[in-house]
């Protein structure tokens, strides 16, 4: 991407025009049908490692993503939705609906007193299962999954890593399993949580999904040509082929839904813990967008999120609302009539309404405190506050993300008058407020 490329620019290239936001924005969408009086099902997506910039929803031209495309087709699609920009900050703040600054401990870990979406959603009468990636029992005071909320799980890296892909080391229940070898990690996961649909299709059931695909190391997949031709030394070239596997896997599941005749009682979430990896280029129409993983920029923590619940969310919208990852634990909990703790203190903000095509609450802004690795402070202490057009970091520092995703030239303060300084006088005071 060129410095002079803007998110403007963006959504031109994507074939998205200015027309085409206002006519199917969120706010103006009318109510559909409500559906089903009976608490919705819940499946919730998260890939690991996509930027927004690999779904063809969004304009991308280097990978084919039909299911994802479809359910974004039949339901609604976020335009400003932000994660943290590595995937253990992503992941304890999704589950919390807490920012970082008030939870977060250590690289790899979450802490046990942490309250999450599961233990909510358990409360409120769901079935729950997690399926996938794990990665929040390490650091000598992380959670496992039991004590997080989940009836049921089968993982990858609780406790011991090994391969998350090929011949994978996968924790089912507490036991180990021994009889997958040969087989491949996602297939394993995505097995599991069609068998637990199965098995709770007559209750109300969540289940999180926190995706093995499309995380590095760079392998082919059981779809690559050559894939049983023995062992493939890990390269880039096989990114296309996980990221149409992760894409495959999403339609396992939304078709299994749709067997059980269960789809129009279930709310599908899709999102992605970060930024893509640096390594990787990839086109948005016609512009090459460099993978942020890691980064604060646009391309570190623009997530994609594509909702889809037939009969209750209006077909074809896009939202322009903001929406971070602090939201998903309290629109999950409104969605399923859930009670939330009376002494749990969250940042998030529900985006329900607008999956039901009223106009709700919309965020002014969002917060974002980045330490990554607390002990080892590796890539150091980033914190802002952003509205759509504008970031303000603690450092002083401001940029009109809107465009300059990239950050490469911050709004210098002499030239800060009329909408940027109004805009670092409203941000500052939320920068005030959180620290």
């Amino acid at each position: 991407m060129t410095s002079e490329m803007s998110r403007r620019d963006l959504v031109k290239a994507a074939g998205l025009t200015a027309a085409s936001l206002a006519v199917s924005s969120c706010d103006s969408a009318t109510a559909a049908d409500k559906g089903s009086s009976d608490k919705p099902n819940i499946v919730l997506i998260m890939a690991d490692d996509l930027g927004y910039e690999c779904l063809g929803c969004y304009g991308s031209t280097s990978y084919k993503t039909p299911v994802l495309d479809e359910l974004a087709d039949g339901g609604m699609r976020f335009e400003h939705c932000y994660s943290q920009p590595l995937c253990t900050p992503s992941r304890v703040q999704i589950m919390t609906g807490k920012y970082n600054s008030r939870n977060y401990t250590v690289f790899g870990s979450l802490d046990p007193k942490e309250t999450t979406f599961g233990h909510v959603m358990r409360k409120s009468g769901y079935a729950t299962c997690v399926a996938g990636k794990w990665q929040l029992y390490g650091g000598g005071s992380g959670t496992s999954p039991e004590k997080a909320g989940f009836d049921e799980y089968c993982l990858w890296q609780v406790k011991d890593r090994g391969s998350r892909y090929s011949d994978p080391t996968v924790l089912e229940n507490g036991r180990l399993r021994g009889d997958i070898e040969g087989g491949y990690g996602p297939d394993i996961f995505c097995d599991f949580i069609n068998g637990f649909i199965e098995r709770h299709k007559d209750r109300p059931f969540f289940v999180y999904y926190p995706m093995a695909l499309t995380h590095g190391p760079f392998e082919p997949t059981p779809d690559s040509r050559g894939w049983r031709e023995g062992k493939h030394k890990a390269d880039k070239k096989f990114f296309a082929d996980m990221v149409a596997y992760m894409d495959k896997n999403v339609g396992r599941i939304s078709r299994k839904l749709g067997r059980l005749g269960l789809r129009e009682n279930t709310l599908i979430l899709f999102t992605s813990d970060n930024g893509t990896p640096r390594g990787v280029t990839s086109r948005l129409g016609l512009v090459e967008i460099k993978g942020g993983k890691g980064l604060t920029t646009d391309a570190g923590t623009h997530a994609p999120l594509i909702a889809n619940w037939k009969g209750t969310i209006p077909a074809g919208r896009i939202c322009g609302d903001l929406v971070d990852f602090s939201d998903m634990l309290p629109t999950l909990a409104e969605a399923a009539g859930a009670k939330m703790p009376p002494n749990l203190k969250i940042d998030g903000r529900s985006f329900l309404p607008q999956l039901r095509g009223e106009k709700g609450r919309p965020r002014d802004w969002i917060f974002c405190y980045y330490r990554p690795n607390m002990k080892k402070n590796k890539w150091g202490l980033k914190i802002f506050a952003r509205d759509k057009k504008y970031k303000l970091y603690d450092t002083g520092e401001l940029f009109d993300v809107e465009a300059d995703p990239l950050e490469r030239s911050p709004v210098v303060r002499l030239d800060d008058g009329g909408q940027a300084a109004t805009a670092r006088k409203r941000l500052q005071t939320v920068l005030d407020s959180m620290l």
